[in-house]
């Protein structure tokens, strides 16, 4: 979602984006859009993510097309074999590269079992990004830890919400009966992707709690993923509603009461800023989107640490005390009011600006030192 709304913030501002990726599964060839030229690749299922496609290696590829429509900058996005082959093509070709650091993939080796693997995951992005003259991150406590583990370039990019979107007016009487629950009755959401790594077992066991003291509330879970069949056994009685878009997406938000969001890997988490825009109090950890934007007790509630209790007892605290969920309800949507996406787009660019620059820098400088190597050869 943040790269589709960086490509329209580009296009709209009369810049041409060549978008490649791997084509995901039973695609066909996307529409065409005036600056837009999207080259799809082939790739393989991403392992627990099947309907999801890791592009291939494609250096040969990919140099045959910028030596034919030599791009200005190549931005990486993602870190697989055809982010690495995108590297490789535009050092050979001398062309300036930047990246963004979207996914923790690092962090997921413990959910994954291969918890061992991480300190290998960790040199392969470290070594990728390092060949790049910027590597944009979306938080300040992130850009300090990828400084602590040698990464280099490291420069802030944060994310925005729109706002016209995501708003306490698209609150949905009609939805909340559907669910079963009446004015008054409490609605506990989650939105994402049920996956391991989103730690959703955090909202079970919270609800759970909550449950247990005030029966008629409900749980309301939007989004899909490997984890749906378990957490459907787990919690029979939440109302899992599957992915919503556009304007479904924004009534199912506004219609909730109290948003939980326990996860532990997210890079910054979307969903944090759109649920204050629409107006929830948020429970989160003190990480990512969360402890930039959120003040306990202002705009809603942090948990230090990474304890499954001290969650589960801060979700439970605010579930019980009616009074606290208005006031922070109040000031969500003004919290994140400033975060406009057209300062994120003029931002990215001024980025890609200032890579090539340098990058010219750096290649005038090298010409000039091979020039004066070669003036100095025939007398060696």
């Amino acid at each position: 979602m943040t790269l589709g709304r960086i490509v329209a913030g580009l296009l709209q501002r009369g810049h041409v984006v060549q978008l490649m990726r791997p084509r995901q599964f039973e695609e066909v060839q996307p529409p065409e859009q005036d600056g837009l030229e999207q080259i799809l690749f082939r790739g393989m299922p991403v392992p627990t993510y099947p309907e999801l496609r890791l592009g291939f290696p494609s250096r040969g590829r990919l140099l045959e097309l910028w030596q034919q429509k030599r791009p200005d900058i190549v931005h990486v996005v993602t870190e697989g074999p055809l982010g690495w082959s995108a590297v490789n093509a535009a050092h050979a070709l001398h062309l300036p590269v930047s990246s963004s650091f979207h996914t923790n993939f690092q962090s997921y080796s413990r959910y994954y079992g291969v918890g061992w693997f991480r300190a290998l995951i960790e040199g392969y992005l470290r070594r990728l990004h390092n060949r790049t003259l910027a590597t944009m991150v979306p938080t300040t406590s992130m850009l300090q830890d990828l400084k602590a583990l040698g990464f280099e370039h490291v420069t802030l990019l944060s994310r925005g919400v729109e706002t016209r979107q995501f708003s306490a007016n698209k609150r949905s009487p009609n939805l909340r009966e559907r669910w079963g629950v009446g004015p008054d009755d409490l609605v506990v959401m989650n939105v994402g992707r049920l996956a391991k790594e989103k730690n959703i077992g955090v909202v079970i066991a919270a609800f759970r709690a909550v449950a247990q003291r005030l029966p008629t509330a409900r749980l309301v879970i939007v989004g899909d993923g490997p984890e749906r069949k378990q957490l459907e056994k787990a919690c029979p009685t939440a109302i899992y509603a599957g992915v919503q878009q556009g304007e479904a997406l924004a009534s199912h938000y506004a219609s909730a009461d109290v948003f939980l969001f326990p996860s532990l890997t997210e890079t910054f988490g979307n969903v944090v800023s759109e649920a204050l825009a629409s107006g929830l109090a948020v429970v989160s950890y003190d990480r990512a989107a969360a402890h930039e934007l959120i003040t306990t007790d202002l705009n809603g509630v942090l948990v230090a640490g990474t304890a499954e209790i001290d969650f589960v007892g801060a979700a439970l605290s605010l579930a019980l005390n009616r009074q606290r969920q208005v006031t922070l309800r109040k000031n969500a949507a003004a919290s994140v009011a400033h975060l406009n996406w057209d300062a994120i787009h003029d931002r990215f660019v001024e980025v890609l600006v200032d890579v090539m620059h340098r990058h010219g820098q750096q290649h005038a400088g090298a010409a000039a030192l091979e020039s004066r190597v070669l003036v100095k050869q025939p007398n060696a």
